[in-house]
Formats: C-alpha cells, sequence, structure tokens
C-alpha cells in the first residue's frame, strides 16, 4: 500500500502542479491560513474555519476546484477513485504544508489548530 501512496503522490505532483492549485503565493490567502479563517482538510481540500469574507471564500473553492481537477486526472491515470487521490495529498498537506499556528481538520471533522 506504501509504493500505491507514494505512487499517486507523485502522479498528484507531476501531473498537475500541486503548488499551482495550492493558491501558491497568494497574500491574501495565506493571511487567510496564517490567521486562522482558512486551514487544510484531511480530504485533500481547503476549508473555511471561521467566518471568511466574499473574496476569501471564493479563492478557496477556485483553489479546491483546481486541486479536484488535478486528482480527476491523477485517479484517472492510476485507475483509482477521485477521493483516494485527495485523501492521500491531504494527507500529505497535513504533514508538510500546516505550519504551526495554522488549522487544520483532523478525522473527526474537528478544526486544531497545530
Amino acid at each position: 500500500m506504501t509504493i500505491f501512496r507514494t505512487l499517486i503522490l507523485s502522479l498528484v505532483l507531476v501531473f498537475g502542479g500541486l503548488a499551482y492549485a495550492q493558491g501558491g503565493g497568494d497574500p491574501q490567502i495565506e493571511a487567510a491560513r496564517s490567521s486562522g479563517v482558512i486551514g487544510e482538510r484531511i480530504d485533500g481540500y481547503l476549508g473555511v474555519v471561521s467566518s471568511a469574507d466574499a473574496d476569501v471564500t471564493r479563492k478557496v473553492q477556485d483553489i479546491n476546484n483546481r486541486r479536484r481537477a488535478l486528482y480527476e486526472k491523477t485517479a484517472s491515470e492510476t485507475g483509482t477513485t477521485v477521493q483516494q487521490v485527495a485523501r492521500i495529498a491531504g494527507e500529505k498537506q497535513l504533514a508538510q504544508r500546516v505550519k504551526a499556528g495554522e488549522y487544520y481538520m483532523d478525522e473527526s471533522g474537528t478544526w486544531k489548530q497545530k
């Protein structure tokens, strides 16, 4: 299973550019992330932790749409499901992307601060 997970993650990174699908470098998204307005979910998508203005909410949705497109492409190329690819990417996001003080959603659906 570990080899399978590594293969899927590698394909996610190669075929879509996960940095692009993260909102890479958008100052408004980074500010919302560091202030606890948004956070990473275990299912591979961004989520709104507390109330966010319409612009941030729209950007989160745009990032999630890009991530989903990347996950769909990877799933079709690996013969897996979008949910499997998204979950693996989500686990990697939580392990590598979430910094101290930022929020993430755990297995139970509860927002926690790292």
